[in-house]
């Protein structure tokens, strides 16, 4: 490996079954059926590269319709649950970060880089990623080991497919470097960084098309 190799951490968030059938919030794009063998594609290929991966697990309070502790719907997708795991934490906030000493414990293994991985697109994994951006670490983000849902509110309508692929554009704009699973293993086991993209480029390049 390089001597400036990153230092890296796979995150895996969220990974439970309330977002696949039977789940009151169903991923709908990319779909789980792609999305799950990717998110285990990238915690096989950090085990095999000493990559320690982080496997986060979200509660809601009780009574909640959603991520109820202990509930059938609350337990990891058993593809997830089964493979190994170097740390695993449990949150109630939408980072990774928020009260779950993610960050001491990143620290005291020298982890400079951190891949974020899981559900959902727009929530968790925007949330974390813009919190490890603050904290200076370098972030990578697996867009096709994500997924999103499609929402409706009083500030308007977007589908899970607009919802996860703007999230990812702005995601690459600045704060993470976005990339495909068999792109960040390719990284991974060259031991280089992937390259995130800057605001300005993404602006002019945009203004350019249009």
């Amino acid at each position: 490996m390089p001597d400036n190799a990153p230092r890296r951490a796979l995150l895996v968030i969220d990974v439970q079954n309330e977002y696949f059938a039977g789940g009151q919030l169903p991923i709908e794009y990319p779909p789980v059926a792609e999305t799950l063998p990717r998110i285990t594609r990238a915690m096989d290929a950090a085990q095999a590269a000493g990559v320690p991966v982080v496997v986060v697990q979200h509660t809601a309070p009780a009574g909640a319709p959603v991520f109820d502790k202990p509930g059938e719907r609350w337990q990891l997708h058993p593809e997830v649950a089964r493979r190994p795991a170097a740390h695993r934490i449990e949150k109630r906030m939408a980072s990774c970060f928020a009260g779950t000493g993610l960050a001491d414990w990143l620290a005291g293994r020298g982890i400079d880089t951190l891949a974020v991985a899981g559900y959902m697109t727009h929530n968790c994994d925007a949330a974390t990623a813009f919190e490890a951006a603050h904290r200076g670490l370098a972030v990578e983000f697996l867009t096709d080991a994500s997924g999103a849902l499609p929402y409706a509110n009083a500030a308007g309508r977007a589908s899970a497919e607009e919802i996860h692929r703007v999230f990812s554009v702005v995601l690459h704009s600045n704060f993470a470097a976005a990339a495909t699973v068999a792109d960040w293993i390719a990284a991974l086991q060259a031991g280089r960084p992937l390259a995130r993209d800057n605001v300005f480029a993404s602006s002019q390049r945009a203004r350019r098309a249009a």
